[in-house]
């Protein structure tokens, strides 16, 4: 089973990471070279990710400005990198991560489960879609969307804020993916039309808030998807 703790780190210093200009980049810096003399590996496409070992003695660190979470199947090691880091920065170990930049981590001996049902829940109430009728699927199979059909709409900004805060939400919503992506090529001159898509699409999430995404602790590492394409009736891209 994964293991999961949270730390935060500040400066010896004790200087503030708000409200600097450069601080966050500074912080990294002097993180990434105490953290890579250890022997951990800084990851090429996300310099926030660094990993050391493999199998049964890996140990993944992510950091978020001064939050770091680590992450790893022997609680031994975890306990060792604690340690390794308090050497040289003050930290407090919050414990077991639960909740996450709007990820709720639920894990057992058996499973880990990740959703964004808290995360969902603000949508609704911030788009005024918490008390409506929920729907059963993400869009209407029969809809044709397009660039011309109906009127541009008045304020795209509420448009863009939609979209940008649903393609946060396919984390754990994979399912979404689709339709968000599909919608988000509308973003530079949306229209009525793709609106009530989306407004269609927060229908189903409400009937879905409790779904996300589960990690058995038997699975393999493999992903399997499935795709039922039909790109001749996309009158966009064909």
């Amino acid at each position: 089973m994964v293991i999961l703790s949270r730390i935060i780190s500040w400066f010896v210093n004790s200087k503030s990471l708000y409200g600097l200009l450069q601080a966050s980049r500074q912080w990294l810096h002097e993180f990434s070279i105490i953290i890579l003399d250890q022997g951990f590996q800084q990851c090429p496409t996300n310099h926030f990710l660094f990993t050391r070992g493999s199998g049964a003695t890996l140990v993944t660190l992510l950091v978020y400005i001064d939050d770091i979470i680590i992450v790893g199947p022997d609680q031994k090691l975890i306990a060792e990198t604690q340690q390794m880091l308090a050497k040289p920065f003050k930290i407090k170990v919050i414990g077991d991560l639960k909740y996450f930049l709007g990820l709720e981590i639920a894990k057992s001996p058996r499973e880990i489960h990740l959703c964004q049902r808290k995360y969902s829940l603000q949508l609704l109430t911030d788009t005024s879609f918490a008390a409506s009728k929920p729907q059963s699927v993400h869009m209407d199979p029969n809809l044709q969307l397009n660039e011309t059909d109906s009127v541009p709409l008045e304020h795209a900004s509420q448009y863009c804020r939609l979209i940008r805060r649903l393609m946060y939400l396919t984390i754990s919503h994979p399912d979404n993916s689709f339709i968000v992506n599909h919608l988000s090529q509308f973003m530079s001159k949306p229209r009525t039309p793709h609106l009530h898509a989306i407004y269609h699409l927060l229908q189903y999430l409400k009937s879905s808030l409790g779904q996300g995404i589960l990690f058995p602790s038997s699975s393999s590492m493999r992903v399997s998807a499935y795709v039922d394409a039909d790109w001749g009736s996309c009158q966009v891209t064909r």
